[in-house]
């Protein structure tokens, strides 16, 4: 194949696109976490990782970190997105670090303050963000994790007392795998079925009291350390019960439901669901914190398996009589590691985009602190409010499989130095491998996401649950709209360009690739509409006509999140002012959307999108790309800007690569008949 020549690019404007709007975030994140501990933590007993991660969350304090994302009126920058991109950073360190910083500042803090009001903001926010306040995030139970709304911990109003009665009923109740729970934890957002008036009000939130100044739990509560954990042993995960625990009626966070002294029930929000959705909504920046998060895991491990591939050597060069063949030249290498690094700059793009939309409906809405009747609770702001929180779900789940993935494959790219824990891939991988299920569970964001697009992202069908989604979808018509994501104007146009015969197409057409992934969703998603239709015969079971089809709403959500990653890349490239960077991002973009399409012909073959000859020549330009990548690799992994000392691994700091070379000087020496 036919590739044009890439010159060489510097890592310059390359990180210059990466850190994006953001960038002053990022630079300040690396000059503070050069100088944190190292991030290799392995030897570490489970006490000592916990007292060291609370420490560095106390240095983060104390340097401003968790400032940047809250309101101004309380010391903060209220800075959204600054703050999203400096949880992201924390990504290259210690990941335990990264999850205690987003359980107290993300969940804890961000529940208060999106859930609270003035009240609870004036009395807990500077202590919350300072770390005088530790707290935790109570909403999974053991017996309902991602089915929070029928979660069973309740929490009864007594008028008579002005109290809430909040109990465990049963242990399938007891809240678990709770960070900050089992050392440090002294409050709780506690999610609970709300009881008032003598009628269920649907699920809440409380701030409750779970230990004294001492650290003692308060009567009432019992808690329970969830013990050592496959990886994250820095963050102490507990369990927690109620008995009877009596709390006063203001700890109620009462922005979308109130309960007056008599027991009166108030909400801004009508009806229950779409109250129970409402909430969830404010919450989301923990479904994309882990995606940030993920990525920058992901990041160092191609970082320390492309420098080993490009340091190590390994079997004779034909015809060479000593010198060895470098791994990273060897075809299969490059097909391990290159498409991966390739999706991963794609997700880092898309992860930018879903960042500034967040920040902007925040700006735009953070005045509003009540639900109203005007602009906040019109039509088009629900619908844009339940694409965002679909985008967050589709791109935590892609992003978070994208990184197993990756580091196992980084693992075994670098043989058995990738399962010494001193070079940090077995800690990535342990580490971030609860990443699929936590913050929403992987299957069930998918599932949210084509949900969305079958309703057009309608609020109201939250409440129904995937049996009202089959029989909405069976009620209506619906007719499958693409609508573009990002660098709307520069796609129309590629698209428009494309040649209507996709044979004769070139494999690096832009306009074909995108008109390739708007073509595959727009027919999975139209079959699927199909299937769930028969959930409106006279003799179906809706439950048995959503669950037949599981199969066919994962992959409707799937290649839904791989046509906005392909348009996010494509916007990144049309930002770029630098000539040889941007033909690299080209080349780049091609790998990324020929791998993808090569891991799917199976359907393009099956639905006669292609010949047996166009997905022949798939496979080949998928190599041609690899190769001509290759001399670029050292710059698309140095582009991430990680600092070394957060790299933290020998084989990808030097010590290869002088290894290699003395032994290289040995073969030489050998071969002249110097060696003694």
């Amino acid at each position: 194949m036919d590739i044009p020549a890439t010159p060489a690019a510097p890592t310059g404007p390359l990180t210059e696109l990466l850190d994006g709007r953001w960038a002053h975030v990022r630079r300040a994140a690396r000059e503070r976490m050069s100088e944190l501990p190292s991030p290799a933590t392995y030897d570490l007993t489970t006490e000592q990782h916990r007292a060291l991660v609370f420490d560095e969350l106390r240095e983060l304090a104390g340097a401003g970190y968790p400032r940047v994302g809250f309101p101004k009126q309380y010391g903060g920058d209220g800075d959204t997105g600054g703050s999203l991109t400096s949880f992201e950073m924390l990504g290259f360190g210690d990941l335990s670090v990264m999850v205690k910083a987003g359980v107290q500042w993300g969940l804890f803090g961000g529940a208060v303050e999106a859930l609270g009001t003035e009240r609870h903001h004036d009395a807990h926010l500077r202590a919350i963000m300072e770390l005088d306040l530790p707290g935790c995030f109570a909403m999974t139970e053991t017996g309902h994790g991602s089915d929070v709304q029928h979660l069973r911990t309740t929490a009864v109003y007594d008028p008579a007392t002005r109290e809430f009665d909040l109990h465990t009923p049963h242990e399938a109740a007891r809240k678990d795998y709770i960070g900050n729970a089992a050392r440090d934890g002294r409050m709780a957002v506690v999610f609970a079925q709300l009881v008032a008036g003598g009628a269920g009000r649907g699920v809440h939130a409380l701030l409750v009291r779970v230990r004294d100044d001492e650290g003692n739990p308060v009567p009432g509560v019992r808690i329970e350390d969830c013990g050592r954990k496959a990886g994250l042993n820095g963050v102490d995960n507990g369990r927690i019960w109620f008995d009877h625990l009596r709390v006063p009626r203001e700890s109620l966070l009462n922005r979308y439901g109130d309960v007056a002294e008599d027991g009166t029930y108030s909400s801004p929000v009508e009806g229950d669901g779409r109250r129970f959705f409402t909430m969830l909504g404010t919450l989301i920046r923990g479904r994309i914190s882990v995606a940030g998060a993920a990525g920058s895991a992901t990041k160092s491990a191609l970082t320390i398996a492309v420098r080993y591939g490009l340091a190590r050597r390994q079997f004779e060069r034909p015809g060479s009589g000593f010198d060895e063949v470098v791994v990273l030249d060897y075809l299969a290498h490059q097909r391990k590691l290159l498409p991966a690094l390739a999706t991963t700059y794609a997700l880092h793009f898309a992860q930018e985009e879903l960042v500034t939309t967040l920040h902007e409906l925040s700006e735009r809405d953070h005045a509003a602190v009540e639900y109203t009747d005007g602009e906040q609770g019109t039509e088009e702001h629900d619908r844009r409010q339940r694409e965002l929180e679909s985008r967050a779900a589709g791109l935590k789940a892609a992003t978070t499989w994208h990184a197993t993935r990756t580091i196992q494959t980084c693992r075994e790219a670098c043989g058995g130095a990738g399962y010494l824990a001193e070079n940090r891939l077995p800690q990535l991988k342990a580490d971030t491998d609860v990443f699929t299920t936590f913050e929403g569970d992987n299957t069930v964001l998918f599932q949210l996401v084509a949900k969305g697009l079958l309703t057009g992202y309608r609020q109201h069908v939250g409440e129904l649950g995937s049996v009202g989604m089959a029989r909405f979808v069976a009620d209506r018509f619906v007719e499958t709209v693409i609508e573009r994501t990002a660098a709307r104007s520069v796609i129309e146009r590629l698209v428009n360009a494309v040649t209507p015969n996709d044979e004769e197409t070139d494999l690096l057409d832009r306009g074909w690739h995108v008109k390739v992934f708007e073509d595959r969703e727009k027919h999975v998603l139209d079959t699927l509409a199909r299937r769930l239709r028969r959930a409106g015969d006279a003799d179906a079971d809706p439950f048995e006509v959503f669950n037949d089809a599981q199969d066919h709403v994962l992959r409707a959500a799937r290649v839904h999140v791989d046509r906005i990653v392909l348009e996010a890349f494509v916007a990144a490239i049309d930002r770029c002012t630098d000539e040889a960077t941007t033909a690299l991002l080209n080349r780049l973009c091609d790998l990324h959307v020929l791998s993808n399409v090569e891991a799917d012909l199976d359907w393009f073959l099956g639905h006669g999108r292609f010949t047996t000859a166009r997905a022949k020549a798939v496979t080949g330009a998928v190599n041609d790309l690899c190769a001509h990548l290759r001399p670029h690799a050292a710059t698309l992994v140095d582009a991430f800007a990680i600092p070394e000392s957060l790299v933290a691994a020998p084989i990808a700091t030097g010590a290869e690569a002088r290894r290699q070379a003395t032994q290289r000087e040995h073969d030489v020496a050998e071969a002249a008949g110097t060696t003694r």
